[in-house]
């Protein structure tokens, strides 16, 4: 699939020119968006928000330099797997974790490298945001796949519901417009989710605004640009949570 391909090389360049005058660990963590630490605590407390238990079996598509996977190695004793695009990033997060008993996988297809119903959660934290409609699709359907009966799918989207995402938007058509290369910003309306989730037999447990505090974070973190995430936060991405069930996703 072309686009797949024009993909991976689109983030394989990215990440070159990040290394380009940044110590490796300052451009493992600008390579993904910058607040490096204090989202990955944001992502590992909404994991476990979700029903993420001490010894679940943890999917981590689009893992990157191990933003939740480092942070989730100190105390997570269940199975993980991480997969990205980009050997460098798979590298340094699995150099960072220290984990010989977790895997991480360079992949170049939409698919998860894992057995039929062998996980109890898979995230997607910012890579449904940069691939196709179809090929988000795709993705959704392995998770189902590699998904135990209970399990659940967790993704954070962006959508022009927000009016703060109008700006990642509005930096992608400056791209465009002047041909730099950027990988893809891509927006998913609540609609077509729904509409995803039906055909492929999930259901939508939880669906939360980007900027909708929530998550009970484990101790305050502070990000790069002074703000303090103290009782509770979020990533600015909205989220969304599927499973094969509707139960309640959130604990009682």
């Amino acid at each position: 699939m072309k686009n797949k391909l024009d993909l991976r090389g689109a983030y394989r360049r990215w990440v070159q020119q990040a290394k380009s005058g940044r110590s490796r660990p300052e451009a493992m963590g600008f390579a993904i968006g910058g607040e490096f630490e204090a989202f990955g605590l944001v992502q590992v407390d909404m994991l476990r928000f979700y029903g993420l238990g001490d010894h679940a079996a943890l999917i981590d598509v689009g893992c990157g330099s191990g933003r939740t996977a480092i942070p989730l190695s100190k105390t997570h004793r269940g199975a993980y797997l991480g997969t990205d695009l980009v050997p460098d990033l798979i590298e340094f997060a699995r150099e960072s974790c220290s984990r010989p008993d977790w895997r991480f996988e360079v992949v170049d297809s939409v698919r998860i490298p894992a057995s039929d119903q062998s996980a109890d959660m898979v995230c997607f934290f910012s890579v449904l945001t940069h691939i196709l409609h179809e090929q988000s699709y795709l993705y959704l359907e392995e998770a189902k796949r590699v998904l135990k009966p209970d399990g659940r799918i967790v993704f954070s989207f962006l959508e022009f519901r927000m009016p703060f995402h109008w700006s990642v938007f509005a930096s992608t058509v400056d791209d465009a417009r002047g041909r730099n290369e950027h990988p893809l910003n891509v927006f998913i309306e609540r609609d077509a989710i729904h509409a995803w989730a039906a055909h492929l037999g999930l259901a939508v447990l939880d669906m939360r605004d980007g900027d909708e505090p929530f998550v009970p974070l484990s101790r305050p973190v502070t990000l790069d640009s002074g703000q303090v995430l103290s009782a509770r936060g979020n990533l600015g991405q909205s989220i969304c949570v599927l499973g094969r069930h509707a139960a309640s996703a959130t604990p009682n």
